[in-house]
């Protein structure tokens, strides 16, 4: 969506309950813009610091550009507190297992195609941890017409870094990619490394899938992360213009 001037625009943002997993109730936080639509939908998948005011943000940000967005509370059943106790708790724990995520992003899929503004057409979108299950989701459900996977770390995993809450390296699911991925990346980073992100995408070149991945120089981990030292302000502007392209032409109509 182009802003112009002459437009009307509001919007509602609020948290709400959905079933999730197993059907558990999972706190989530909606943002919607406020009309008729229909709109296009984008599940907001958040990372490792956990379900935090950035996504709060990035949410209210999709729902400015015309998307209805929605962001589950992965970490709901670890308990509540804030942000920083309840991420610490979940990494504890060895993490939040991979079917439980997968089905609470599916179930949020679900629940924003059945709205009636809604277009029928939803993306994913996820950073750091929540770039991992993206491109986990993308690959075991077909719920998404499009995915956004940023610097997704441990899509390549070590046999050692499996574990029962992730007993399979998501790259392991490259056949399975349902829909279209945008991937963006830091040339500094750490996790995943550019050595990951050129196996990660040698194996969705072996499988001749719809995907485009963008390495940017100078940044690392985290980059569009404005709150912390990692962002970095021309290749965050430069990502976001891509996803706004990327989304436009998968989920409009």
């Amino acid at each position: 969506m182009t802003y112009t001037t002459d437009m009307y625009e509001g919007m509602i943002a609020e948290t709400i309950s959905i079933n999730g997993h197993g059907g558990d109730a999972v706190n989530t936080y909606f943002a919607r813009p406020l009309g008729p639509g229909p709109y296009p939908a984008v599940v907001l998948i958040h990372h490792l610091p956990g379900w935090d005011e950035l996504y709060r943000e990035f949410a209210r940000r999709y729902a400015h550009h015309g998307y209805l967005a929605i962001s589950p509370d992965l970490y709901h059943r670890s308990g509540q507190g804030t942000p920083d106790d309840v991420a610490a708790k979940v990494r504890a724990e060895g993490g939040a297992p991979d079917d439980q995520v997968v089905g609470d992003i599916a179930a949020a899929a679900d629940y924003i195609r059945s709205l009636p503004y809604s277009n029928g057409k939803v993306g994913v979108f996820g950073t750091c941890s929540g770039g991992r299950h993206v491109f986990l989701a993308a690959c075991r459900t077909t719920a998404f017409d499009a995915a956004i996977e940023c610097w997704g770390g441990n899509v390549v995993m070590s046999q050692e870094q499996l574990s029962a809450a992730q007993p399979v390296a998501p790259i392991d699911y490259t056949a399975d990619l349902s829909c279209p991925l945008l991937g963006l990346f830091g040339a500094d980073d750490m996790s995943p490394t550019p050595a990951q992100v050129d196996q990660h995408e040698q194996a969705l070149k072996d499988h001749g899938k719809d995907y485009e991945f963008h390495m940017y120089e100078g940044t690392g981990h985290g980059f569009f992360y404005h709150d912390r030292g990692a962002y970095r302000q021309e290749q965050a502007v430069d990502g976001w213009n891509k996803i706004w392209d990327f989304l436009g032409r998968h989920l409009s109509g």
